[in-house]
């Protein structure tokens, strides 16, 4: 009787495993896709690190419930991934072409002039954001494009919480700049 108590835990405990995962992907994934995406710039190399963050979550599910906060704890589990693979490949520059990011961004119910405009604005923005230095780069991006807190953003990166917050000034700073420039420049 106990072996069959038993059989019945593990079946039932393994299917909330099963749900406990499946939640995870179906709340994260695309999270987790837009983090990947800022770092390698290409849809597919985005959707790998994606999933084989999902296969590392998968490998160590005994400690999913000692986790405080999931999203945080999977953007580090990514953002890891994808740099470790940049930094393995070293074959795509820094400031790749954001072109197909400005082509993808959401441009409904715009009159096709203001949609170029948009998109132009957006493209200037982001080729703005691609000349900031790499610290400066990935703070912006996680608070911005992610809108994650200094707290989460130190959390990420491994970096203390003031040092994300001086990077974000001087993000922002240096955005501001490059935006005055090219205004005064048109």
């Amino acid at each position: 009787m106990e072996i069959a108590d038993n059989a019945v835990y593990d079946e039932t405990r393994q299917h909330a495993e099963e749900q406990a995962l499946a939640s995870l992907v179906s709340q994260y994934s695309g999270t987790l896709y837009r983090v990947a995406y800022s770092v390698v710039r290409n849809p597919s190399d985005a959707e790998d690190a994606v999933q084989e963050a999902f296969l590392r979550v998968l490998r160590h599910r005994d400690t999913l419930n000692e986790v405080r906060d999931q999203r945080v704890w999977l953007i580090r589990i990514v953002w890891n991934i994808v740099l470790d693979r940049k930094r393995r490949s070293k074959t795509r520059p820094e400031t790749d072409d954001v072109a197909e990011l400005a082509r993808v961004l959401p441009a409904g119910g715009l009159s096709a002039d203001d949609r170029a405009a948009a998109a132009e604005h957006h493209a200037h923005v982001l080729a703005c954001v691609e000349q900031l230095p790499s610290k400066e780069r990935q703070v912006l991006m996680l608070s911005a494009f992610e809108e994650l807190t200094s707290v989460e953003i130190a959390s990420v990166l491994g970096i203390t919480e003031s040092s994300v917050r001086s990077r974000l000034f001087r993000a922002r700073n240096l955005m501001a700049g490059l935006l005055n420039h090219t205004r005064s420049v048109r």
